[in-house]
């Protein structure tokens, strides 16, 4: 869209399908990040090497309809530079204690409480306010979100 045009020129909101479909992370060595991912349980759909310089390797989350580049030649973003990549978890303790079971140091359970954090599962358990985070090797940051409904609104489907 143009500066000059009006709101009034665009398609109504949802009339467009467009599906995130990949998030680049900027990793420092490859094949460690590979084995990182892959330790999670995570589908590794492609690992492609382009030419010397240029490798991209694709894996996707169980059930996530979204994926993550990596690899070299394909992003200038320097390593860990990637932070609060949401994984929604219907079950945030499960999710939790399976990362920590293939490894993976994540954090205690936290929630939102107006702009702070406290320690601890939203007391109410209410949808979208506890969190758990952990990093890849590299530092890109991750958090688990626990998101056991959807407002009205929020499935393409309503």
């Amino acid at each position: 869209m143009s500066s000059t045009d009006s709101p009034e020129e665009m398609p109504e909101v949802g009339s467009i399908a467009m599906k995130l479909e990949v998030v680049t992370l900027p990793v420092a060595d490859v094949d460690r990040a590979k084995r990182f991912y892959l330790s999670l349980g995570w589908r590794l759909d492609a690992d492609f090497a382009f030419s010397d310089d240029v490798r991209g390797v694709q894996m996707t989350p169980p059930h996530s309809e979204c994926s993550i580049h990596f690899g070299t030649g394909i992003t200038t973003a320097e390593p860990g530079s990637v932070q609060r990549v949401v994984l929604a978890v219907d079950d945030i303790n499960v999710a939790r204690w399976d990362l920590i079971a293939r490894g993976v140091a994540v954090s205690e359970l936290f929630h939102r409480e107006g702009g702070e954090y406290p320690p601890g599962p939203d007391p109410e358990r209410r949808t979208y306010m506890t969190y758990a985070s952990f990093s890849d090797p590299d530092g890109n940051g991750w958090l688990l979100q626990e998101v056991n409904a959807r407002p009205p609104g929020r499935d393409w489907e309503d």
